[in-house]
């Protein structure tokens, strides 16, 4: 029995310890404002020398673990890097009196509710050439609802957030390049790919990174025919690799391959020795960053297949150029043949023979005929070529099988040769 009463003294003395402990006059007029120098928030209260206990409070916040004690020796003020609070949030200051061995010994005093929003990023960026260097514009979406307005730590005036530009080169940290500015564009003059551009914005409570431009460099393989005859479309083969820049703010950028679809691709050609190269055919990458672009042909005359300087969205992508590749025109057969498609024909009939190639040369070609005996291919006529064409009427004398065919050689055009060609064997049947 004596138990009993001894503890529910105890428990009696206990309340009566808290209740006294929490007696204390609770500080007054909690205000928060801007440190003078910025990156802070200044707490100021009033109180009659007591030590005191400051927290940060959340309101439909998580509250933030950041406790601070002070003596009764100290001012009534305290300044709170604003890395101590959670961005996007909303936020009072709680300031008590008590120490930490002691605990509270008042009620709370709080501070206005005020907001910690960061800035708003850059939903895109586009970038021009401009010069040896490039244009970078960004767009900034307007920013969400205000939920504190004209709480005691807004910042007055439009242009409230800073943009400070960086770029990220392989094997180099993201660094700034410039002062932070409130423009949405940004001339980075000498700059060749491979870089990141990246803007770091940033306003009193945080930074945020975003309108990313890429600055890629590009490298390219192609092929075409060794030959191809007169007019008739060549195909240019090749893949197209990419390089870009990856940046993390603790560790330095890296460079890694891509091989999108989408990527212009410019066959050029030289149409005589000397002459600039000028566009042949267009094309694009498709999956992998392979490409296949049909190439028209006439003379002889080399290629090379590139990749040009190309601004798409947030993407600059530098130039590169296959080796060239040379491809020797071959002249074209269009027709051959006998007149009327008749290759059995009575003794004494006439027959005509006649080619049609393609370009339309003006040369001689020469009829030859299949040598049973010798098994060799004789000249038989030589035959005048006019526009490309050339024909020969004969008498079939004899009776018999015989084979003909014709020789057209080959001939110069826009200062290169071009080979000539022979026509498939000419069956004919004289009966």
């Amino acid at each position: 029995m004596r138990r009993t009463v001894a503890g529910a003294l105890a428990v009696l003395a206990g309340v009566t310890c808290l209740t006294a402990c929490a007696s204390d006059p609770a500080p007054t007029d909690v205000g928060v404002a801007w440190a003078p120098q910025g990156g802070a928030v200044l707490v100021t209260w009033k109180d009659s020398g007591q030590p005191n206990r400051i927290t940060i409070e959340g309101v439909l916040s998580e509250s933030p673990s950041y406790v601070k004690y002070l003596p009764a020796s100290a001012p009534n003020k305290w300044q709170i890097p604003t890395s101590e609070f959670p961005p996007d949030g909303n936020y009072k200051i709680v300031v008590e009196t008590g120490t930490s061995q002691g605990g509270v010994t008042s009620k709370p005093s709080k501070s206005p509710v005020f907001d910690t929003d960061g800035p708003v990023r850059p939903s895109a960026a586009t970038v021009a050439q401009q010069g040896r260097g490039v244009l970078i514009r960004w767009s900034v979406p307007v920013a969400p609802q205000d939920f504190t307005p004209n709480d005691p730590l807004d910042v007055k005036g439009k242009k409230t957030q800073k943009y400070v530009p960086m770029i990220g080169r392989p094997g180099e940290m993201l660094k700034a390049i410039g002062p932070a500015t409130t423009s949405n564009r940004q001339v980075v003059k000498s700059i060749k790919p491979p870089y990141i551009f990246q803007l770091r914005t940033q306003n009193e409570w945080s930074a945020r990174a975003g309108g990313e431009v890429l600055g890629l460099t590009s490298s390219i393989s192609g092929t075409v025919p060794p030959k191809a005859q007169f007019s008739v479309p060549i195909r240019a083969r090749g893949r197209v690799i990419l390089h870009q820049v990856d940046c993390d703010l603790d560790a330095p950028c890296t460079s890694r391959r891509a091989t999108p679809a989408g990527v212009p691709v410019v066959v050029l050609t030289q149409v005589t020795p000397d002459a600039r190269w000028t566009p042949a055919a267009r094309g694009a990458t498709t999956a992998g960053g392979y490409y296949d672009i049909a190439v028209p042909t006439a003379g002889s005359r080399p290629y090379k297949i590139i990749v040009p300087v190309n601004t798409k969205g947030g993407m600059f992508t530098g130039t590169s150029t296959s080796r060239p590749a040379y491809t020797k025109s071959v002249v074209r057969i269009a027709s051959a043949g006998f007149t009327g498609g008749d290759t059995a024909v009575k003794k004494g009939s006439t027959v005509t023979v006649s080619v049609a190639v393609a370009p339309g040369l003006n040369t001689t070609v020469m009829l030859q005929a299949w040598n049973r005996q010798t098994r060799r291919w004789m000249d038989s006529k030589a035959l005048a070529m006019r526009a490309g064409r050339a024909a020969l009427a004969f008498k079939a004398a004899q009776p018999g099988d015989f084979v003909y065919r014709i020789v057209v050689p080959g001939a110069m055009m826009f200062g290169r040769p071009m080979d000539g060609i022979t026509t498939p064997g000419l069956q004919l049947h004289v009966r």
